[in-house]
């Protein structure tokens, strides 16, 4: 009887160490959650909102216009959209955004963020760097503004799916 239990404590022992060792995996080189803070994405992402990234999907590809990121820097993260890649040249007139010269469609902002884009441009992105905007023009602190263009390896992940709060889990796009 004494070996039987000691046979299932040790069966536990392999299930629990699976189990961490498994989540850490995942939570440090494939997934992993961040918190909204502030107001710089709505109305996509709202201040307080965790969201899962994808952390291994840039290792194999690079950013794209319209993915949502997360940039990491000393001070903190930051969560925006790609708006330029490298070799782009990006201009707003007339609250309208045009990329390489065409202009954008921008169905995830409202009209309220759509007129409070103001003129800029335009301006080429290097090599090794991104243009990043918040949805939320009028408070975002973005290329435009204070972060400059994004480094490469400062985009840690893409947005994929908003876990809390729970009524409102949902992909990004």
């Amino acid at each position: 009887m004494a070996a039987k239990q000691k046979n299932e404590w040790l069966e536990w022992g392999k299930a629990i160490l699976v189990a961490v060792v498994l989540a850490f995996i995942i939570r440090n080189f494939l997934f992993a959650t961040s918190i909204v803070e502030g107001a710089s994405m709505d109305p996509t992402l709202e201040n307080g909102e965790r969201v899962v990234f994808n952390k291994v999907v840039y290792h194999l590809d690079e950013p794209e216009f319209n993915d949502i990121v997360i940039i990491e820097r000393p001070e903190k993260s930051y969560v925006k959209r790609v708006i330029g890649e490298p070799g782009d040249t990006v201009e707003v007139k007339n609250h309208e955004l045009f990329v390489n010269g065409e202009k954008q469609k921008q169905n995830y902002l409202d009209q309220s963020s759509i007129q409070a884009t103001r003129d800029y441009g335009p301006i080429k992105v290097p090599d090794g760097k991104y243009f990043v905007m918040g949805d939320n023009r009028a408070v975002s602190k973005d290329s435009r503004n204070g972060l400059g263009m994004i480094e490469e390896e400062e985009i840690i992940g893409r947005t994929e799916l908003v876990i809390f709060p729970f009524g409102e889990a949902e992909r990004t796009e």
